[in-house]
């Protein structure tokens, strides 16, 4: 009996010590939209050793390997992540930006992938833009979206919200400092002066923005990942996913 007790005072010690090892000094909110998925992996393993739970948005976007983020050939990578225990939000299917409001609670929508000119969506049809990255989902990783959105560049309009509302979804933007500017010229906004100023100007409660890959940056700023959580994490920062912000 007094060697099951041992036992147990020993686990419990052990317990209790893995819980200070993850004391925080504050918590950060790491979200990831899909641009171009070039990085993704490459991603994912980074988050993985560091043990980073993040919440990724997707959308339908063109790839590199000429097919798209949502096609059934990125089947395994959206399962793994869900396995991984990642948060998911719709970015809508098209990567489509709300442009302005129409009567009757519609939204002036002009879509990327494919790229096309500007259309005017119901309620209903917005609602579809955002359902349908979740029907996709839900078919490759086993569960659906979790009920978060994120408008394409964060343009949103009050027909938007509300049409998203109404069918269950919450908008996600970003602080301020934590636009980790990866979408930027990196000839005028080079990796380390992104990572310098992320460092420096992030505060407990933010909100982080980075893609998966973007076409038009010539030095990638995905490779940086790592320093940026080392550095994180070295100023006491802990990450969560969205919904765990509640």
């Amino acid at each position: 009996m007094r060697g099951t007790l041992a036992l147990a005072a020993g686990i419990v010690l052990l317990a209790s010590a893995a819980v200070a090892a993850r004391d925080c000094r504050g918590t950060l909110y790491l979200t990831l939209d899909t641009g171009n998925m070039a990085h993704a992996e490459a991603i994912a393993a980074t988050l993985a050793r560091h043990d980073v739970r993040a919440t990724f948005f997707l959308a339908n976007e063109k790839t590199p390997r000429g097919d798209h983020a949502l096609d059934a050939g990125w089947k395994d990578y959206w399962a793994a992540r869900a396995r991984e225990g990642h948060a998911f939000g719709s970015h809508t299917w098209r990567h489509g930006k709300a442009l302005g409001d129409a009567p009757g609670g519609a939204v002036v929508f002009r879509p990327e992938f494919p790229a096309g000119p500007a259309e005017t969506l119901s309620a209903d049809a917005y609602c579809a833009e955002l359902k349908r990255v979740d029907e996709a989902f839900r078919t490759y990783a086993g569960r659906g979206l979790d009920p978060i959105w994120r408008a394409p560049g964060g343009r949103t309009t009050p027909n938007a919200l509300a049409a998203a509302r109404s069918c269950g979804y919450r908008h996600v933007g970003w602080s301020p400092a934590g636009f980790l500017g990866d979408e930027l010229p990196s000839e005028t906004h080079p990796n380390h002066a992104l990572v310098d100023r992320a460092v420096r100007n992030v505060k407990d409660g933010d909100v982080l923005l980075m893609h998966l890959g973007i076409w038009s940056r010539k030095e990638p700023f995905a490779p940086m990942l790592d320093e940026l959580l080392v550095r994180l994490e070295a100023r006491g920062f802990c990450f969560a996913t969205i919904p765990e912000r509640g």
